[in-house]
């Protein structure tokens, strides 16, 4: 339990620490544990527009004929709901190109590395063997059918572990 002397360092302390004094101090205070947004009290941020929001939000209530404030607010819900699905799937999107653009600049260099090797010699065999399977496919194929799975796979084993995070 505390003392008497520490209650009353610590109320003369809380004098001195009163948090933001200006307006623009007390707007990005407010903004201190906001990390990603996904799950935020409002869904409009600076990424996203209020009016857009406005006629989506509108969209939605036309679509419902609430009867009682129970129903209003249950269809308002909705309207956030669906509003977050789409960001979350913007988000989804996103982190999918970002890591595709990665793969193809990968490629490329790979792709520069090994005609780079080749260059000189003849007959390079354009088709490998599946030693599993002993059917010939192309590299580039092989490339395009596993870019989602490495896509994903990479991702999903970043230490910011972004997907776990939309996913919740």
């Amino acid at each position: 339990m505390s003392s008497f002397r520490q209650i009353e360092a610590n109320r003369r302390n809380a004098l001195q620490s009163t948090g933001p004094v200006t307006e623009e101090g007390k707007r990005k205070s407010r903004q201190n544990a906001l990390r990603h947004g996904l799950t935020a009290e409002t869904v409009i941020d600076a990424l996203a527009d209020a009016e857009d929001y406005a006629g989506f939000e509108m969209a939605v209530t036309a679509d419902y004929d609430a009867q009682s404030a129970v129903e209003r607010e249950l269809v308002l819900r909705l309207a956030s709901l669906l509003w977050r699905l789409r960001r979350a799937t913007a988000i989804e999107s996103g982190l999918f190109k970002i890591q595709a653009r990665h793969l193809l600049r990968f490629r490329q260099r790979r792709q520069a590395h090994h005609a780079a090797t080749l260059e000189g010699q003849l007959d390079a065999p354009a088709l490998s063997s599946d030693h599993r399977t002993g059917s010939k496919f192309t590299l580039e194929h092989a490339d395009k059918s596993d870019d989602l799975t490495r896509s994903f796979v990479r991702l999903s084993n970043l230490p910011t572990y972004p997907l776990d995070r939309l996913s919740r």
